[in-house]
């Protein structure tokens, strides 16, 4: 690639050897940012936009090999906005960024935004490489680890079908490749997850046999075989095998990198459970694997305590541990249970901490069911789900108000109509000619009936239920974005400026929660609700808010900050007198507008440049075919 005149060249190979020395040293947790971010300025400062890629690149995975999920994420949208200026679409270079970001991606939970990516990785892959091309089983791999937790099995061990199928087919040895032996642990961690639990066994032994034989454990990347591997023993009762890996697992995670992050957390806590149930089975024996040295002050070592563990990956490994098998007695029917966690509470929008605990807060799961179904074995279904343990991966059982109990109960089994109907008064979405009755359900309210997460849906019906409440009419979204526009307008653009000049600040306070308010919806509204959701209740919208401007290629991304600005100021503006703060805080609002119109423009519902918003409602109108609508 020709560089720019006047460029010098970074040497990137040098980079790559002092990064190497870093992890070689297991200095990664401590060294390796400062490092990583020295490097990507000093390329930077030499205009070489192909080590900037490559650093960017870096940087991405070792943020999350840290948990540092934002990061990765922004660094990933850099990578990108870097790849399209340098032209480099349909190369390996791209097809590998575009990875890279997408696997940033899927760890920060952002699953829709990552299958596009890696769809977008795999057709530029399938052009540009060679059919056993290994990096192409990589993707399919990464691929497969997205629909696993996407909850849609068969589509993961299609992906690690073709990985293993690339990989035998380039292999020098396939009796020693790790890639192999880590593609069959994938393999069998998913067939034990579709009930073929003889498959899942020839894929563990396959892969046992590779990890005794190749002398990999020298490979940091080897932990994460290892704990795979572990978790594999550990389903097919082979618990102090399973123990054995764990530690070992863990060692190597500590000591590359660190404790401080969700890799080491959930080991350990994978760890703890495998010993629980080993001292339970004391007879079965542990096996040694390949050349592993497990630290000798191991055993009476205390664990380190992770992170407290988010409220929809508590429910989700609830109801692998203690659900799925639950539903073995229903043979006839879990093929058709929907299962998932969506609804009221701040854990259905990821949004949940420590301080979240004191109430609704547990082990638990939604089990969604036909009305045929329910009438069947709903009562029957319910007792097994209520006699499930109440305590799970040391998270007490579920503390829950008044409100949560009864007909407004949050977890347990569901008629998915009864679900909805609690949650909207609907049973289903309102059809798209009933624009009427879209028109009076809440924001909020949608947000709580999308939200979430469904693990699986092998029927499908709860999802088109889903479905129908996010497909939000486009004559409905339009006319929202014109009444907020309008509210735009009237509490921040002509409401503000004069209470100011009157000196009611508390005039000026409500008018700028107003026009906060509008502006949030109005984000989330051009965004999309298929794509982005619904605005949720006030308690929530900033942090959502924040959520949606951090994604890859979302609308309008500048104007969460300006917003929390604008709040940070309306103190001072309306009660501290401050002129500068005053000023400021209208000249916020206007940016935010004209930040508006822009995104109006670019997505050809105006034509106007008109900065105060109440004139662009017309042209927003204009778009609007139902008649009803256009005469409100």
């Amino acid at each position: 690639m020709a560089l720019p005149s006047g460029t010098s060249i970074y040497d990137l190979d040098a980079f790559l050897r002092g990064l190497d020395a870093i992890f070689d040293a297991h200095q990664g947790a401590t060294h390796a940012d400062p490092y990583l971010l020295s490097s990507l300025v000093e390329a930077e400062r030499l205009h070489d936009e192909g080590a900037q890629l490559s650093i960017l690149n870096e940087l991405m995975g070792f943020y999350r090999s840290q948990s540092r999920h934002d990061d990765a994420t922004a660094t990933g949208s850099r990578a990108l906005t870097l790849a399209d200026q340098m032209g480099i679409k349909g190369t390996d270079a791209h097809a590998t960024t575009l990875i890279n970001a997408a696997t940033a991606l899927r760890a920060a939970s952002r699953y829709d935004d990552a299958l596009d990516l890696y769809r977008q990785a795999l057709a530029t892959s399938e052009a540009a490489m060679s059919p056993t091309d290994r990096r192409l089983a990589a993707l399919h791999n990464n691929l497969s680890i997205l629909f696993s937790e996407m909850g849609d099995q068969p589509q993961a061990a299609a992906e690690l079908a073709a990985a293993l199928a690339i990989l035998e087919a380039s292999s020098g040895d396939p009796t020693r490749d790790v890639e192999i032996a880590t593609t069959c642990t994938n393999l069998a961690l998913v067939c034990f997850s579709l009930g073929r639990d003889a498959d899942a066994a020839e894929h563990v032994e396959r892969s046992l046999a590779i990890y005794q034989q190749g002398g990999h454990e020298n490979d940091a990347h080897y932990a994460s075989a290892l704990a795979g591997h572990a978790e594999a023993c550990f389903r097919m009762g082979r618990t102090g095998d399973a123990v054995v890996m764990y530690r070992a697992a863990l060692g190597i995670i500590a000591e590359c990198y660190g404790t401080d992050n969700d890799y080491y957390a959930v080991t350990a806590a994978n760890l703890a459970e495998a010993e629980d149930a080993a001292q339970s089975t004391p007879d079965t024996p542990p096996r040694a694997v390949g050349r592993t040295r497990v630290p000798r002050d191991s055993d009476d070592a205390a664990r380190p305590a992770g992170p407290p563990i988010k409220g929809l990956t508590l429910a989700r490994e609830y109801w692998e541990t203690h659900g799925r098998p639950m539903l073995e007695k229903y043979p006839h029917h879990r093929g058709r249970i929907a299962v998932g966690l969506v609804g009221h509470g701040s854990e259905c929008y990821g949004f949940d901490d420590e301080a979240s605990r004191d109430h609704d807060f547990g082990p638990g799961f939604c089990l969604w069911l036909t009305p045929g179904d329910h009438a069947e074995i709903g009562a029957e279904l319910q007792a097994d789900y209520d006699a499930l343990p109440r305590e799970f991966r040391g998270v007490r059982a579920r503390v829950e108000t008044t409100r949560a109990r009864g007909a407004g109960r949050r977890v347990g089994v569901f008629e998915i109509g009864d679900f909805y109907e609690q949650i909207t008064g609907y049973r289903e979405a309102p059809a798209a000619d009933r624009v009427h009755e879209w028109l009076l359900l809440e924001e909020a309210t949608l947000a709580a009936a999308t939200n979430g997460m469904v693990f699986v849906d092998p029927f499908g019906a709860f999802g088109a239920v889903r479905g129908g409440f996010l497909r939000m009419p486009r004559d409905v979204v339009l006319a929202l974005v014109s009444r907020r526009l309008g509210m735009i307008a009237q509490a921040g653009q002509y409401n503000v400026p004069r209470m100011l000049a009157r000196g009611d600040g508390e005039a000026v306070w409500l008018a700028v929660s107003e026009f906060t308010r509008a502006v949030a919806s109005v984000v989330f509204l051009l965004n999309g609700p298929a794509s982005a959701g619904y605005l949720p209740y006030y308690k929530w919208q900033f942090a959502a808010l924040r959520k949606l401007s951090g994604r890859m290629a979302s609308r309008l991304p500048g104007v969460s900050g300006d917003l929390s600005e604008v709040l940070c100021l309306a103190s001072a503006a309306c009660f501290g007198r401050a002129a500068p703060a005053r000023a400021r805080l209208e000249e916020l609002i206007e940016q935010i507008c004209r930040q508006i119109v822009v995104e109006l423009q670019a997505r050809g519902l105006s034509q106007s440049d008109e900065t105060f918003l109440e004139r662009q409602r017309p042209f927003v109108e204009a778009h609007i075919d139902d008649e009803w609508l256009k005469s409100l």
